[in-house]
């Protein structure tokens, strides 16, 4: 097995859980591969076992990676906590 193909394999297995909340209502809850974020001092991912970590997130995308496909989600700012394989997205807001 070639290591491009290994990479592939760990990435499926390698997860995290992911939930998104706004003041409204829960937008996401599962589980994920990645999550790219909008952070105050530029853009961030996080991946499996990621160190802990709080970060404040200004007004741009959210980009998370699921088994089934990437999908995009545009917040007003908001902040982000990691924890444990637990991510978890408090959101001010949706933008347009």
């Amino acid at each position: 097995m070639e290591e491009s193909e290994i990479r592939n394999l760990k990435s499926q297995i390698e997860t995290m859980y992911l939930e998104i909340l706004t003041p409204e209502k829960k937008i996401f809850e599962g589980t994920v591969t990645i999550v790219t974020f909008p952070g105050a001092d530029g853009s961030f991912q996080v991946m499996d076992n990621h160190a802990p970590l709080i970060s404040l997130l200004k007004e741009g995308t959210v980009e998370y990676k699921t088994k089934e496909a990437t999908q995009t989600l545009n917040i007003t700012g908001g902040v982000v906590e990691v924890l444990k394989n637990k991510v978890v997205l408090l959101a001010d807001g949706l933008a347009a």
